[in-house]
This record gives structure tokens, sequence and C-alpha cells, in this order.
């Protein structure tokens, strides 16, 4: 993406578009490894009022998830929340975020390898970006290796499949359905 201008056309880079469900609703993205456990992580959180599953910060338009997979679009998994900020600042959709996987894993997460399963908080407003970076701050002084989480804007969010939301409340390949009830702690299994 050169100085040709072809950079400056591609919808993939632009900021997310999209508002939120409702007026007076904030949006926020993450990346913390494969989205299903995460979505349903943050499903389950007072004040979230919508949660999708999609593809961002990649560099092709309209991604699907075998392209994802394959490492040629860079864009990661990502999980994009409609939250009410009265109910859940967004510094507890931080503090859930970082509860839920390892930032200190580059382009990984368990036994998921890959650019799609790196670490990233992507922002929509100053106030989120100043917040996120507080956050890794603070959250550096409690680990002993370094984060490697990224703190970007937002860009595009493409929504995955269908099947991919909601998978695991929905019972993922085995039909075993799982509690998105607001403040559940049941533990969270992830299977394909």
């Amino acid at each position: 993406m050169g100085s040709n201008g072809e950079e400056s056309s591609n919808p993939a880079l632009e900021p997310d578009p999209d508002a939120p469900v409702e007026a007076g609703l904030e949006l926020a993205q993450f990346a913390a490894g494969c989205f299903w456990g995460v979505e349903l992580t943050f499903q389950r959180v007072q004040g979230v009022v919508k949660t999708e599953v999609g593809y961002s910060q990649g560099h092709v338009p309209d991604p699907n998830y075998k392209l994802v997979c394959t490492g040629s679009t860079n864009h990661a998994e990502v999980i994009r929340v409609h939250f009410d900020p009265n109910v859940c600042p967004y510094t507890t959709l931080l503090d859930v975020f970082w509860g839920k996987h390892d930032p200190t894993t580059l382009n990984r997460q368990g036994n998921d390898v890959g650019t799609q399963y790196r670490s990233g908080i992507y922002y929509y407003t100053e106030t989120q970006e100043k917040l996120a970076k507080e956050s890794v701050e603070a959250k550096q002084k409690e680990l002993k290796k370094k984060i490697v989480t990224e703190v970007v804007p937002a860009k595009r969010f493409y929504r995955a499949e269908e099947y991919h939301q909601q998978y695991l409340e929905k019972g993922g390949r085995n039909g075993l359905k799982q509690s998105a009830a607001k403040g559940c702690n049941d533990p969270i299994r992830c299977y394909g």
C-alpha cells in the first residue's frame, strides 16, 4: 500500500463506520484469541447490550473465516461490544479483557496460533485510547513478561459468519449450551 493512493481507498483500513444498536450506547472492540469464549465472557457482563464476533485490523475487504485462518489478511478475531457506559464503564470491559487471556503471548492463545489470535484493544474515542493505554501500563506492573497487546484505532468491523455468533451459548459443535446470563460465572468451555 504505497503512495499510489490504494491505501486510502481500501474500506478494510477505514475507521469502523457502524453505530451502536441503541442511542446512549458505545462500541468497543477487543481481540483476545479465539472469539467464541471471549464473546461469551463479554455477554455475561452487566451493561453489555449486544456482542458480535468478526474480523478487523486486516487489509482485505469482506474477509471470511477460511481466508482469515490463512493468516494472509492480517485480520484479528475480534469481539465488538455494544455497551451502556452508565452501567458498564469502559474500564470494566478492560478488566474483563485482561482477565480472559494471556496478553504476553504473541499471536497465540493456548493451542491457537496465528496473527488472528493476537491480543488487541481497538478504540473508538480518545477517552477509550487513554484508558486503554493506562490499563496496559497498570497491567504491565503486575506481570513479569512483556505485554504484546496492540492498542490502535478500531478499523472496519466485518461480522463473522452467523454460525460463529454466540457460538458457545448456542452449544458449539456438540450442542452443549452455555449460559450467557448476566453475572454468570460458570467456567467457559471452548470447543469447536
